[in-house]
């Protein structure tokens, strides 16, 4: 740990003594012109109209040259923004594999290229570029993910993000909260208020504004409705402010605050014939979910001058987790009943994580003259402390229908601590060969360590089942390289490969002690990513991004049944193979009036967007127990990767004329497994079997009465499709998990 510590401070200082060169690189005889880094992407989008766009390969202190990203800007995106439908908001991401088992919008969960969309966490996910993870180490699941109408835009980064942000093979989200900046006055009054289908009400109010010292934003959201299904209400309550303080030209400071408090009733999962019955039915009515969860930061921004900077974050995460409810091991097939003896319900299983969280990221970029050439360094240091206290009742939870988190005898059956310690330095480099071709490679070296202690139940007769103290240190090193050719001034050829990881995950060092025993020498799952595509736009009236990509995800964990010398079985829980992932992702955006006509007023573009994934499992071994308990060797090789669609569309266009704009989406995604043996038929309590192909149509209206009063309205699932995109062998079902059908909203917005 010393000597990371060390390295780090090196490699920042060296960085910091480039900076005495920049002012001799750029003289006036330079044969390279001069340039500023964005430090804020805002200039980007506030005066276009288009909701999709590439980022810069500067912005800040980070690199995107060379990388697949996205920008997607807030304010333009003509889609359901109050309930966080992301089918509609990144529509234009070609790839993005979306689970709508949540119609309230809390639970986001992304993925592409054939990972699992589990709460994102195949993803980095950030929020002002600091994790919101619950842990991204550990326990990457994004419990919570900011109110979208309080998002200015959202990065989207594949692949090679693993060099700059870490952990995951997906790459990372990071959500842009407003801060003011765009706003040009010292006050201004926002609010949009908002109805829909089954109680939905929404008001968002906020405040901001800027001075030549400072800028600020703080906003208010609550959010509740019945839900779509029975026994699904829920109530979404959320608090921010922001303020920077320029202190002089070259420095500021920005403290934000976030609170967020969120409780949702489970509606639980249904068999596939139940769905076609009525998908709004529910069995289960005592389930709930209610997390609390603040963030805060101290962000400072110095400007050395035109070509240097350094940027440091200081952040926080307090959250808690807690669910309750009723969830047999025979699923969804045994129905919540009263017990006839007791005349109650039975008791609930009562579950609690709570997440204290501390880190710091510092980073630097600068340029440099290399060979009478600009060259571009970027290279920062991160230090991260996680603490995870999970709690488990196993069933002693109280017998009401409400949220209630009592225990039936105030004792936690599982009591674990788990702590992730993390130290990162990371450096990229843009060398510019010539004017039309960089390179841009990089490193990223990782420290992690990882613990789990307490206890882990009880015996039969009472006893303390104490968790061996499990602590899994480890040193690596990811390597990757982008590079991009300029076929013009606004196209480019883009290549890089990237080296990615995932470590063992809490649950992966936790697992039942009297079922399971744990493979000492098991591996972080690593592999790695590449890209090659084509990408820019034409005057404009053309927006296009297609290339093609290769995933490799090696040491993928699971169990393999084995027997003890007394005949009694056992899951051994070990690395047991690889998957990889490859395909095509494509998008062009089309406006014939700007390409053929001068007209001002009226307007009409389309999209498409498509990706193709080949995801399937290498050399993966399985040991299971057959029906006349004998063990089975099998090998999942050729199977395909669950929860992969091979093909999803979506595709829309807008018409405008003058303040008025209507837009239409339809979303297609393919048939995928819900298990990796690829079982088709479905089996009896719907957790395992295929997940049918859907087609979904949303309708979108807006109306801007003027830049300061704006109308919107939408359906969504115009068809209403009875479909799922998931199934679900524990919390929040089990069984298949029914999305929304046909809904609607009207939202007014105003400014002052």
């Amino acid at each position: 740990m010393v000597k990371i510590f060390y390295i780090s401070i090196l490699l920042l200082s060296s960085c910091l003594s480039l900076t005495a060169q920049v002012k001799n690189n750029f003289q006036k005889d330079s044969p390279e012109p001069n340039h500023k880094y964005l430090p804020d992407v805002t200039v980007v989008g506030r005066y276009s109209k288009s909701d999709i766009q590439q980022l810069p390969e500067i912005v800040g202190t980070s690199i995107y040259a060379g990388k697949k990203n996205a920008l997607i800007v807030l304010d333009n995106v003509k889609g359901n923004v109050v309930t966080n439908d992301m089918r509609q908001i990144v529509a234009k991401v070609p790839g993005m594999h979306i689970w709508e088992s949540d119609g309230s919008g809390i639970q986001i969960g992304l993925a592409a290229r054939g990972l699992s969309p589990n709460r994102s966490w195949e993803f980095n996910v950030r929020q002002n570029g600091y994790d919101i993870s619950a842990d991204p180490f550990g326990y990457p699941e994004a419990y919570y993910n900011p109110q979208l109408q309080a998002v200015q835009r959202i990065e989207i980064v594949r692949g090679q993000g693993a060099l700059q942000y870490g952990p995951q093979f997906g790459g990372f989200v990071n959500y842009i909260l407003r801060n003011g900046s765009e706003i040009n006055k010292k006050f201004e009054f926002e609010t949009q208020q908002t109805v829909g289908s089954n109680g939905l009400f929404n008001s968002y109010n906020a405040v901001g504004g800027e001075s030549e010292k400072y800028h600020y934003y703080g906003f208010l959201d609550h959010r509740n409705a019945n839900g779509y299904r029975k026994n699904s209400e829920y109530f979404t309550n959320s608090g921010f402010g922001t303020f920077t303080y320029r202190i002089n030209k070259k420095l500021s400071l920005t403290a934000e605050l976030m609170v967020s408090h969120i409780r949702s009733q489970q509606p639980g999962g249904l068999t596939d014939t139940q769905i076609k019955l009525d998908v709004k039915q529910s069995f289960r009515s005592r389930n709930w979910f209610d997390i609390t969860w603040t963030t805060a930061a101290l962000i400072a921004n110095y400007d050395f001058n035109e070509h240097a900077r350094l940027n440091v974050k200081f952040f926080s995460i307090l959250g808690d987790r807690n669910s309750v409810g009723y969830i047999p091991s025979e699923g969804i097939i045994i129905a919540d009943t009263i017990n006839k003896t007791t005349t109650q319900y039975n008791n609930r299983n009562v579950n609690a994580d709570k997440y204290r969280n501390a880190g710091m990221e510092a980073r630097f970029i600068t340029d440099y003259n290399l060979f009478n050439k600009k060259q571009t360094i970027s290279a920062g240091v991160r230090f991260y402390n996680g603490c995870t206290f999970r709690y488990a009742s196993d069933g002693k939870g109280t017998t009401a229908r409400n949220y209630d988190m009592t225990l039936s005898d105030g004792i936690w059956n599982k009591d674990i601590d788990f702590k992730t310690t993390n130290v990162a330095v990371f450096a990229e480099n843009i060398f510019r060969v010539s004017k039309n071709f960089i390179i841009i490679p990089g490193i990223r070296y990782e420290y992690i360590t990882g613990n789990a202690s307490g206890r882990n139940g009880f015996t039969n007769t009472g006893t303390e089942n104490i968790l061996q103290h499990q602590k899994k240190s480890r040193g690596f090193a990811l390597a990757g390289v982008g590079a991009e050719f300029h076929t013009s001034n606004t196209t480019e050829i883009y290549a890089n490969i990237t080296q990615a990881y995932r470590p063992v995950q809490f649950a992966d060092l936790t697992a039942p002690p009297t079922t399971d025993v744990i493979d000492q020498d098991l591996k972080d799952a690593i592999g790695y990513n590449a890209d090659l595509g084509y990408r820019g736009k034409l005057k404009n009236y053309l927006f296009f991004d297609v290339g093609i990509y290769y995933l490799q995800y090696n040491n993928r964990i699971g169990t393999i049944v084995q027997q003890r010398t007394d005949g009694s079985f056992y899951n051994y829980r070990t690395n047991i193979g690889n998957s990889s992932s490859k395909g095509f992702e494509g998008l062009v955006e089309f406006s014939p009036m700007k390409a053929f006509s001068k007209s001002t007023k009226a307007d009409a573009s389309f999209f498409v967007s498509y990706s193709y994934t080949d995801a399937k499992y290498g050399n993966l071994k399985l040991i299971i127990k057959n029906n006349d308990n004998q063990l089975v060797e099998t090998n999942l090789k050729n199977k395909k990767v669950e929860n992969a669609p091979e093909n999803i569309i979506r595709t829309g266009m807008t018409i405008s004329y003058n303040k008025l704009s209507l837009t239409g989406q339809l979303s297609y995604v393919d048939e995928s497994y819900a298990d990796a043996n690829n079982t088709i038929a479905v089996s009896a309590n719907a957790q395992n079997g295929l997940i049918p192909s859907y087609t979904v149509i949303d309708l979108t209206a807006v109306y801007k009465y003027s830049a300061k009063l704006n109308i919107k309205a939408g359906i969504n699932n115009l068809g209403n499709q009875k479909y799922f995109t998931r199934r679900a062998g524990g919390y929040p079902g089990p069984g298949a998990l029914p999305s929304d059908g046909s809904t609607f909203f009207v939202s007014v917005g105003a400014k002052f």
